[in-house]
């Protein structure tokens, strides 16, 4: 053997998920490598009919403290930490009699998978590893001697080696596992870490931890010289890591990030209460945003606020996507699809358009209050809650300040427009005619400019054809407060009757004025919605 291939002798298994070990553990032992096991794992292998020995058998020691306590043993990490090109490391192994440990095979109590599902405060608590994390540190900072797997996917790759080395591992291989390895019990005690500090009520946590577990390789970044991929977390929160793909390519860097725009807006609108609801995104803004009595319907709402700009952009839905709509998302070329369910008539429909993503997402992620968003800058990293405003707005949420109070329609036109201003990119203007958008001007650097551009849009993009309620005037929403009345002028001019926007300004007085002179209704919320 090369100098660098150590022999794997004896192995030491311990697992929760047994999937595949029964098979694994049968073809160390043909190869005549001893087992060591541990509790649950060893009874496996032993009714499977592989010779295995007893953990406690190794330290003379039983498991105690309900299995808290079993591998925490000098006999195990000597086994595991001894370097074997060290005299005195080796005659200490020989005096103690502690066998060398060559291959470490393990995974962790399945903590994240538990608090996922809800698990109360103990069963967290008995699912934190100790023993486990302890020896894989042990096996990997010793990985010039020993190999550690922790992630069943490296089953197949351990064999292959074995096979290619007449029964070793090369210091390569070990160097590759052991940092995997690491990797894992760091995201571990990330999520450990983050969990004990929410349990505490530690908003600003001392350090700030984040994992993601690799999903795949991207074709490329924003831009085709930028190398990208997607890690999925491990909250199991519901968004971009828990879609389905139905048919086409695999999601691009761009489509990730124009659907978890598109999620987080359709978020805002229940089935039970909104109705079906569409939403189309493009460059990470909506283009379209609208509620009607059918998908289709509420499709083809959203479609006529801009079809020029709906075109290569993702549909998201709240609601299942019917053969009637998936028909009328064919009439335009269209990136992505997304619904909580798709009906069989719609898969049918869409799968002529092979370069089309239809996707499932679990649930559509319509809590989002715990949720943290993480941005790095240069230097260091920017933290904070998810815009949720603490919860929906309703009608007696809002500060009418005006003269003229908002009919009925007009009210529950503005809490729609609310809803889609907040997803817009800043300084952001939504015109609305009923629960559907005609206008939307966004990420401009003058709030006058975006107001021109969604009145622009809706007296000549805008295709006037579709219902919006009994209310014939526009709604407009505003994500922050107007520094000047001259966005009201603009207002005026193209139709609006009222206005929703958070308040706060130093001249709100004289927009209000401005208001009333041109007879427009105005709510004020109190509340910011800037989206950078």
């Amino acid at each position: 053997m090369p100098s660098d291939i150590i022999p794997v002798r004896r192995a030491l298994i311990s697992v929760s998920d047994k999937t595949g070990i029964v098979e694994l553990a049968n073809s160390l032992s043909r190869r005549g490598i001893e087992i060591l096991s541990t509790g649950g794992t060893a009874a496996t292998i032993h009714a499977a009919g592989t010779p295995v020995r007893e953990i406690s058998d190794l330290t003379g020691f039983p498991e105690i403290l309900g299995g808290r306590i079993k591998t925490l043993h000098p006999r195990v990490h000597g086994g595991l930490l001894a370097r074997r090109d060290d005299s005195e490391h080796r005659r200490t192994l020989d005096e103690h009699g502690i066998p060398p440990i060559d291959l470490l095979l393990i995974d962790l109590y399945p903590f994240e998978s538990v608090v996922a599902a809800g698990g109360d405060r103990d069963q967290c608590v008995e699912t934190i590893d100790i023993g486990g994390p302890a020896m894989i540190r042990s096996a990997a900072k010793n990985h010039r001697f020993v190999c550690v797997v922790t992630d069943r996917e490296d089953y197949p790759r351990l064999l292959d080696q074995l096979e290619s080395t007449g029964g070793g591992t090369s210091l390569e291989f070990r160097t590759d596992l052991a940092g995997i390895a690491l990797s894992r019990t760091a995201a571990y005690d990330t999520s450990i870490a983050n969990w004990i500090a929410k349990e505490a009520g530690v908003t600003e946590p001392r350090r700030l931890l984040i994992a993601g577990e690799f999903e795949r390789l991207l074709r490329y970044g924003e831009n085709p010289h930028q190398r990208a991929a997607f890690y999925r977390d491990l909250s199991g929160l519901p968004g971009s890591g828990t879609i389905h793909l139905i048919q086409g390519k695999p999601l691009s860097y761009n489509n990730i990030l124009d659907l978890d725009a598109g999620l987080a807006l359709i978020g805002e609108f229940r089935p039970e209460t909104d109705g079906p609801t569409c939403a189309i995104i493009k460059h990470g803004n909506p283009c379209g945003v609208a509620c009607g009595p059918t998908t289709q319907d509420a499709y083809r709402r959203a479609l006529a606020c801009d079809r020029t700009s709906a075109f290569g952009g993702i549909v998201v839905f709240n609601a299942e996507l019917t053969g009637d709509a998936a028909r009328e998302i064919t009439g335009i070329f269209t990136e992505v699809v997304v619904a909580p369910t798709v009906e069989p008539e719609a898969r049918g429909c869409l799968s002529g358009k092979p370069n089309l993503r239809l996707l499932e997402v679990n649930a559509v992620p319509t809590d989002v209050r715990e949720t943290l968003h993480v941005r790095q800058v240069a230097g260091g990293f920017l933290r904070q809650g998810s815009d949720n405003g603490g919860r929906p707005l309703d009608a007696g949420d809002l500060t009418i300040v005006t003269r003229r109070k908002p009919s009925e329609d007009e009210t529950r036109t503005m809490l729609f427009a609310w809803k889609v201003v907040k997803h817009a990119t800043s300084n952001a203007i939504v015109f609305c005619r009923g629960c559907s958008t005609v206008g939307i001007g966004a990420g401009q650097v003058s709030r006058v400019d975006s107001t021109r551009i969604a009145a622009w849009k809706a007296d000549n993009v805008a295709e006037p054809t579709f219902p919006g309620g009994s209310n014939p005037g526009v709604t407009a929403a505003s994500d922050a407060f107007l520094p000047f009345a001259d966005s009201i002028e603009e207002m005026a001019r193209a139709g609006v009757t009222a206005l929703v926007q958070p308040g706060g300004s130093i001249r709100d007085n004289d927009i209000i004025r401005a208001a009333d002179s041109a007879g427009i209704a105005m709510a004020f919320t109190g509340i910011r919605q800037f989206r950078h």
